[in-house]
């Protein structure tokens, strides 16, 4: 993972496609293995409570919740820590951050190795069920990884839940840790609204630029700014990927995104981006930013 490339990661609810979060290649890599992807915001794996403190802000409730859950099978969604290393591309462009201790003792023993969070998503194709045992993994995204570790069965076998705590708790994905035994901890949950879509697992709202974004574009209009993509005339000063790599243009995407809204552009320019492998993920992103999808 230090050197930026997967790992097959058994945790107790399913095994997991493991990245350094904090590489923007390497959970682009995560979207392409899985295919067809969609930018959901992923789930940060730690060893303990202080590393999940180091990337997210934590209030009395989530402390809470991971007194009474953790290590375990729930995921909370929290501020982003202002000195938090989860990248853009790994939060979906969200301010918030999803982070999860689980109790499995390979998992445990790889995360407090590493140091740091790792995302670790469904090891499945895209569509796929989660896989639950070693071999389900192997033959859904083992030719895609560095290392595939066996961590037998998974005892859980299905995804965590998931707890948003940016305002009133809500509970946007259920898993094994049921709605009653949190209510028992922290009170009453909220309804789910269109928030929930911030939840890993499911459809994201995504960061949009303040700015217009004005898709397939062969230059910039004055006063715009302009995100190239490949080779081409003239030398944008943010180009996605100068020689037209899909996975340097998916890590890029966020931060250029932010750094073209910086200059106060009347609108940004994009240049097109073929729509094949993570392509398509990037123009969904990219039309979810110019408001052509709910």
């Amino acid at each position: 993972m230090r050197a930026g490339q997967l790992i097959l990661l058994p945790t107790e609810t399913v095994y997991g496609l493991g990245a350094d979060a904090s590489n923007p290649a390497a959970v682009a890599a995560i979207y392409e293995a899985k295919g067809r992807p969609r930018f959901n915001p992923l789930i940060s794996h730690v060893a303990d409570l202080a590393g999940a403190e180091r990337i997210a802000v934590f209030d009395e409730r989530a402390r809470k919740l991971a007194a009474a859950f953790w290590p375990g099978p729930l995921t909370l969604v929290l501020p982003m820590a202002p000195d938090g290393v989860v990248c853009d591309l790994a939060r979906a462009g969200l301010e918030s951050v999803a982070v999860r201790c689980p109790a499995h003792l390979i998992a445990h023993t790889v995360l407090a190795a590493f140091g740091g969070p790792v995302v670790a998503p469904s090891a499945n194709r895209s569509g796929r069920p989660s896989p639950t045992t070693f071999a389900d993994a192997v033959e859904e995204t083992g030719d895609k990884v560095g290392a595939a570790l066996d961590g037998g069965p998974c005892e859980v076998g299905l995804e965590s839940t998931v707890v948003g705590l940016l305002d009133a708790p809500r509970l946007l994905r259920p898993g094994a840790v049921t709605r009653g035994q949190i209510e028992a901890v922290i009170g009453p949950l909220a309804e789910a609204e269109d928030d929930a879509k911030r939840s890993p697992g499911r459809l994201a709202r995504h960061y949009s630029p303040d700015a217009p974004v004005r898709l397939n574009a062969d230059r910039a209009e004055p006063g715009e700014a302009y995100l190239g993509f490949g080779p081409g005339p003239g030398d944008p000063a943010l180009n996605l990927s100068p020689s037209g790599d899909l996975r340097e243009a998916a890590a890029n995407l966020f931060a250029y995104l932010r750094a073209a809204d910086r200059t106060r552009p009347s609108a940004i320019a994009v240049a097109p981006i073929p729509d094949e492998g993570l392509g398509e993920a990037i123009n969904d992103r990219l039309k979810r930013a110019a408001g052509f999808v709910g």
